[in-house]
């Protein structure tokens, strides 16, 4: 039996290593950054592959429900909550197999769902919950083997902290040791932004040379 991890790697494949270093324009590359609790945008981007028309498919995935909703640690605990039961109860499978084409963003199907699939749903749930949309950004990043996966940043004012189908425990983007490439932009949620940080990209204090 193929394990949980070995699935999701095999479904979670959307860009591949070399189209990932391509973008960043080395395989290590230096970038200013604040104090590292929040990811923060380099430039505008296209979004990743397959889902071009989310916010046409999925209204709420990119609709600001304004920041008056569920937060703090209330937020973290619902947060918590949502990603174990989903990642316990979804399986793991991948576009190709059930949709015939290697990139499709949508919510899972009886069937199971890959890492992005899995994302939205994750996304759904807390905003049914009354977590703010603004708070809730999907983004792509390189996993510690440099596999392409998918993430949701929960943004607390304690920080950006990460759900991901890899683990129920949820923590600060920075402590994944992911290298973060693209993220929704949460003053426009139809708009992603390039944000290489973290894992293979090498920080510097703002304004050094």
């Amino acid at each position: 039996m193929v394990g949980k991890m070995s699935k999701i790697k095999m479904a979670c494949s959307f860009v591949s290593v070399v189209f990932s270093i391509t973008v960043l324009g080395s395989s290590i590359v230096t970038a200013a950054n604040n104090n590292g609790t929040f990811l923060l945008a380099k430039l505008s981007t296209t979004s990743p592959p397959g889902a071009s028309n989310l916010c046409d498919k999925y209204r709420w995935a990119c609709t600001s429900t304004g920041y008056r909703g569920v937060s703090g640690r209330a937020a973290l605990h619902l947060a918590k909550s949502v990603n174990s039961q989903i990642n316990r109860q979804t399986d793991q499978i991948e576009d190709q197999a059930q949709y015939g084409r290697q990139e499709y963003w949508a919510l899972p199907t009886s069937r199971g769902g890959d890492c992005e699939d899995i994302v939205l749903l994750k996304k759904k749930k807390l905003l049914e919950k009354g977590v703010a949309s603004e708070t809730l950004l999907i983004a792509t990043v390189l996993d510690l083997n440099r596999n392409s996966h998918a993430v949701l940043v929960l943004r607390t004012k304690q920080g950006d902290f990460v759900l991901d189908s890899l683990q129920d425990k949820i923590i600060p983007w920075r402590s994944t040791g992911y290298t973060f490439l693209k993220m929704q932009n949460p003053k426009s949620l139809r708009r992603w932004d390039a944000v290489l940080a973290g894992g293979l990209i090498k920080d510097r204090p703002t304004g050094s040379k």
